[in-house]
C-alpha cells in the first residue's frame, strides 16, 4: 500500500529522454510511490526541446533552464546530479527517477543506492549497460518497431530466455531465498527480492506480468491457487526431468 512516506523525486535529462513517454512514466511511478518532485532539465530555447515544453504543464513537471556554456556542451548533467544530492540530504524521499540513456550518472546511480535510496531508470535501448545495472529498476522508452519486434520475437524464445545467465542466475536465487520447506516461493515475494538485487524487469523480455515470464521457462514449475479476484501464483525450480505442466 502507497503511504505518503513513498515519495519519489523525478528527475529528467530532456535531451536524451522522448516526451512522448511521459504517460508511461507517471503510470509506472504511480504504483511505487507519489512524485511530489517533479523537474525536467534543458535549454528551453532550444527548438529540439518542443516536445517536452508541451506535455510540462500537463504533468505539473518543473522546467529548469540551463544555457549551454560553450556551444555543443550543455550544463544538463551537472545541474541535475547537483540537485539529486541536494535532495538526497535535504528532503524525504524513499526513490529516485532518473530519466536519461546517459552514462554519465552511472556514479550518481551507485552513490543514492548507497544511501539505502531505490532508483527506477528510464531510457532507451542504446543506454550503456553499467548505467542501467546500477540502477534498482530499469524500463525502457523505445517506441521503434525493430525493437517491438525483437522483444516479441524473444519472448516466444524459451531458449533465449534459459541463454541469459544474469535472469536465470536472477530467478534461482529469488526463488531459494523465498522458498518454504516444499521449496515452493509466492511470486510476490519473488517479485520483490528480483526487485531489490537487480534491475531486470519482465516487460523488458516482452511479459506483461512476471508469471508470464517464468511461466515461459520450462526450468521452473508454476502453479495458480484461487480464483477470480486472489488468484495467486507460487513457483519452484522445476527438478531435473520433471514433466510440469506450465502456467501461461
Amino acid at each position: 500500500m502507497i503511504t505518503p512516506d513513498d515519495s519519489i523525486a523525478l528527475l529528467i535529462d530532456s535531451d536524451n529522454a522522448p516526451s512522448a513517454k511521459i504517460s508511461f512514466i507517471m503510470a509506472e511511478l504511480a504504483s511505487h510511490g507519489i512524485a511530489n518532485i517533479r523537474r525536467a532539465y534543458g535549454n528551453w530555447t532550444k527548438s529540439g526541446l518542443k516536445g517536452w515544453s508541451e506535455v510540462l504543464h500537463e504533468h505539473a513537471i518543473e522546467p529548469v533552464q540551463l544555457f549551454d556554456l560553450v556551444k555543443g556542451k550543455n550544463a544538463t548533467d551537472i545541474r541535475l546530479v547537483i540537485d539529486a544530492m541536494d535532495i538526497l540530504y535535504t528532503k524525504s524521499v524513499k526513490t529516485f527517477a532518473l530519466v536519461s540513456s546517459d552514462c554519465d550518472f552511472t556514479p550518481l546511480c551507485h552513490r543514492l543506492r548507497a544511501e539505502g535510496k531505490q532508483v527506477i531508470g528510464f531510457g532507451g535501448q542504446n543506454t550503456p549497460p553499467p548505467f542501467i545495472h546500477s540502477c534498482t529498476k530499469f524500463l525502457y522508452l523505445d517506441d521503434d518497431e525493430k525493437v517491438a519486434a525483437a522483444r516479441k520475437a524473444q519472448r516466444t524464445s524459451a531458449d533465449q530466455l534459459k541463454g541469459n545467465t544474469k535472469l536465470m542466475t536472477t530467478l534461482r536465487s529469488a526463488i531459494e531465498v523465498c522458498a518454504d520447506e516444499d521449496g515452493w516461493a509466492p511470486l510476490g515475494p519473488v517479485g520483490n527480492h528480483i526487485s531489490n538485487q537487480s534491475s531486470i524487469d519482465h516487460r523488458t523480455f516482452g511479459f506483461a506480468k512476471l508469471s508470464g515470464l517464468i511461466g515461459a521457462i520450462d526450468l521452473f514449475e508454476l502453479e495458480k491457487q484461487g480464483s477470480g479476484s486472489q488468484v495467486s501464483y507460487r513457483v519452484r525450480q522445476r527438478p531435473k526431468g520433471a514433466q510440469v505442466k506450465k502456467e501461461v
